[in-house]
């Protein structure tokens, strides 16, 4: 398929463009800053907050399918205003563009930060781990920002019938192949500061998704929207919890709100559930920070005898 990825060049869009460039789709790339085309068959540095520049790009390569990645990508980076302007108009103008103009699938970024942890007043699950079914109670324009888009996808999803099949996804802390060999995550810290300070992974509940494993979700669901029903919308972790204890005993000890829930865990559980992914399109993360992450080795001490 030609596949419009938007935010191609970010972290998250490079590896879904080397992933679908890889498999064979034809793949344009989206970005006001894309850098080198890479592997997309063109790239265009274009504002899809604007409604011009968002149809007109989708118009220029009568795309079969969009994966919409670009926003403002972290809670209180920019001003509040700004991140919901950003993200709540580019959500809007793909989808309308992507309807308007005959775009038979759509794909949109979401955030698992809708569930609301981290509020300042103190949040309380209703069970874990959490999955799509569990309220949405956003507390910050990001977090707001990312709900509004998930509910404009649904609203052109119901518009449009099966014209047009859209899905979203709430990826996890979203860790790119270049950061298991110690490049800083989006926070600024190392993988390995975040495992030796659990309190650098406390406000994400531990969550993370390597790229790739992001990556695959993306082209599976692409492939099935057809298959399932309309605007659905996937958490996408992995499989354990960014944490070298167990959640059980570490959320509680960061979000006291959660003692009751957190017992239900288990071993490495982690606070995200992605079964639906797997009931739906038979798709699991395979990658774990035990397997992905690049540690230095150890140097024995020389021998002052010799």
């Amino acid at each position: 398929m030609k596949v419009l990825v938007t935010g191609s060049a970010g972290r998250f869009g490079r590896s879904v463009v080397s992933a679908l460039a890889s498999r064979g789709h034809e793949v344009i790339g989206v970005d006001l800053t894309p850098g080198s085309r890479g592997p997309c068959a063109a790239v265009l540095p274009a504002d899809v907050t604007d409604t011009g520049e968002a149809f007109e790009v989708v118009a220029r390569y009568r795309p079969e399918a969009i994966v919409h990645l670009a926003a403002i990508a972290t809670p209180f980076g920019r001003t509040d205003a700004l991140t919901y302007r950003v993200n709540t108009s580019a959500a809007f103008n793909v989808c309308q563009a992507a309807v308007r103009l005959g775009v038979p699938r759509v794909i949109v970024a979401s955030s698992p930060t809708v569930i609301g942890y981290g509020a300042p007043g103190g949040w309380s699950p209703a069970y874990l781990p959490l999955d799509e079914a569990h309220p949405a109670r956003p507390w910050n324009a990001y977090s707001l920002s990312k709900l509004a888009a998930e509910q404009t996808m649904a609203s052109f999803a119901l518009a449009a019938g099966d014209a047009t099949r859209f899905a979203a996804i709430r990826p996890c802390f979203v860790i790119a192949p270049e950061e298991w060999a110690g490049a800083p995550t989006q926070t600024g810290h190392t993988l390995t500061e975040r495992l030796d300070d659990p309190g650098l992974s406390a406000a994400s509940l531990f969550n993370y998704l390597d790229a790739r494993d992001g990556s695959d979700l993306v082209e599976r669901l692409m492939e099935a929207l057809p298959s399932i029903p309309n605007g659905e919308v996937f958490f996408a972790g992995a499989a354990d919890a960014l944490a070298r204890e167990p959640l059980a005993e570490l959320l509680p000890r960061f979000h006291p709100g959660t003692t009751e829930a957190a017992a239900a865990l288990t071993g490495t559980e982690p606070a995200f559930s992605s079964a639906k992914a797997e009931r739906l399109l038979g798709w699991r993360a395979t990658r774990s920070w035990r397997t992905e992450l690049v540690t230095e080795p150890v140097t024995e001490p020389a021998d002052r005898t010799a």
